[in-house]
């Protein structure tokens, strides 16, 4: 379904909101369409054949080339995951400007929350996004984090004040 998101802001401004919710079509859609792509949901995949995958439901989906993304999911629950709970509640969301559209609960923050910047947890920071966004801000996550060792000052300062969009 296209979208442009909920207020017609575009792709950009949808995945700043959320860290997700867009897919541009370099040309797979026509393939499944066409039936030249596979596509199962609702299964997982129980194990790799010969010819393809076993899936969860005892269904085998022959396959050329399987693609397995697994690392999907939230940058906060990752850090619960592998760090701790305690660190996670400390950092807080991480996409999202509070802006009160679909997955970016509000009050409105005023700036994107704790990605490509210092965290509330010292030493952690979260680097995510498309390759666009992965290229650009690899630079200035780096000149952070090169700051921060030399000794100058990269602070986190708390919202002062809650604005709400009208």
């Amino acid at each position: 379904m296209l979208d442009f998101g909920e207020d017609g802001s575009g792709i950009s401004a949808k995945y700043a909101r959320r860290g997700s919710g867009y897919y541009i079509d370099v040309g797979a859609s026509e393939l499944i369409i066409d039936g030249r792509i596979a596509l199962r949901s609702g299964v997982e995949v129980a194990r790799i054949a010969p010819d393809g995958v076993v899936l969860s439901d005892g269904s085998e989906l022959p396959a050329d080339l399987v693609v397995y993304a697994t690392g999907y999911g939230s940058m906060n629950g990752w850090a619960a995951k592998l760090v701790s709970q305690e660190v996670a509640d400390r950092v807080g969301k991480c996409w999202g400007l509070g802006s009160a559209t679909a997955k970016d609960p509000g009050p409105w923050e005023g700036e994107l929350r704790n990605m490509w910047k210092p965290t509330r947890q010292d030493g952690l920071w979260f680097m995510g996004g498309n390759l666009a966004q992965a290229r650009f801000f690899s630079l200035v996550l780096a000149l952070q984090i090169k700051a921060r060792h030399a000794g100058i000052d990269t602070p986190v300062h708390a919202p002062q004040e809650v604005h709400h969009l009208a």
